[in-house]
């Protein structure tokens, strides 16, 4: 089967490798569609465990399955980190703690034309695609379940400011995840075309990133890795408030202590999403109460992935990038 194998940003190779064989308990699943997401793009991140076969945003079809949950035929989504719902972290409701989610993966990743689904992601995260779901709007559950996850964490809700510091795909789904809430949003960026889109989207204002604001958030969502964006964030929170990092620079951040202290502001992070996350962010997709077809702006075939990890890293006029292998 073809597979493809992440060296660096500019370095994906399609490489033939054995088509899994599973067991007891597992599934064969052909990829629909897989989704780039903005941490395959982080090279200094990525390139620690490279090479290897990157893609967790995947969607597909059964083709042979060993565990009595699931049939061959039927349409999924899967999710590549599952907790062991056992730890001393899942059993406090701290899903995205537990070592079981940080070591597991599926083989070998979503960037390939079949994907075994070891047993515990079969039982902790496969979900059946309602209908209505297509394989590609499926690639946003993951997404939009660690949005889902973070504005659970901060307490996000009716009669807040928030502020969402970068209106990619991240930032759109957080601003329609705020609006759900009853939150008032504003949203920055850089690029023209995302803060159209963000009006889009429902933000209620929205600042190219480099002017200065007259605002006091009470909710800040850092959804961009560039520094200055974190520096402005100290100016923009007001007292009490919390910023999380939705995304993550690649050095750390200076904090400004007396501000942090005599304020009591807070700076939490979010990584990843529960199960109990996705099942929402599945709720929401289905319900329409969150539509993401229009937020997939580019298609790619498998062999031209490496033009989709161009157009998703340069970031002018596209938002979601998804892998079509077939």
């Amino acid at each position: 089967m073809k597979t493809a194998v992440y060296y660096n940003n500019n370095d994906i190779r399609i490489e033939n490798r054995p088509k899994p064989e599973i067991k007891d308990g597992e599934l064969l699943v052909k990829v629909k569609a897989s989704g780039i997401c903005g941490t395959d793009l982080m090279e200094w991140y990525r390139i620690k465990k490279a090479p290897r076969v990157l893609g967790h945003e995947m969607t597909g079809e059964i083709i042979e399955s060993r565990s009595d949950r699931f049939d061959a035929g039927q349409r999924v989504f899967v999710s590549h980190h599952v907790p062991c719902n056992e730890c001393k972290y899942c059993l406090a409701g701290n899903h995205t703690a537990c070592e079981t989610l940080h070591r597991g993966n599926y083989d070998p990743g979503g960037f390939s034309e079949f994907v075994r689904v070891p047993k515990i992601n079969v039982e902790y995260g496969t979900y059946v695609l309602p209908e209505d779901v297509s394989y590609e709007e499926g690639t946003m559950i993951e997404p939009l379940a660690c949005v889902v996850r973070a504005q659970r964490i901060i307490g996000v809700g009716e009669g807040q400011t928030v502020l969402v510091m970068g209106s990619g795909i991240s930032g759109l789904l957080n601003i329609k995840v705020a609006k759900l809430k009853g939150a008032k949003v504003i949203a920055t960026d850089l690029v023209d075309y995302r803060l159209d889109k963000a009006k889009e989207y429902g933000a209620d204002e929205v600042f190219n990133a480099n002017e200065k604001l007259d605002v006091k958030a009470d909710r800040i969502i850092m959804c961009t890795g560039a520094m200055p964006a974190f520096e402005a964030a100290f100016r923009y929170i007001d007292k009490k408030g919390v910023i999380i990092l939705f995304a993550i620079p690649n050095k750390n951040i200076p904090v400004p202590v007396e501000d942090f202290w005599r304020n009591e502001l807070s700076i939490v992070s979010s990584y990843g999403a529960a199960p109990v996350d996705l099942e929402e962010a599945l709720e929401l997709i289905k319900d329409g109460k969150i539509d993401v077809k229009g937020m997939i702006t580019h298609r790619v075939k498998l062999d031209d992935i490496q033009r989709g990890f161009k157009i998703a890293g340069e970031a002018k006029d596209s938002l979601k990038v998804v892998v079509v292998p077939d």
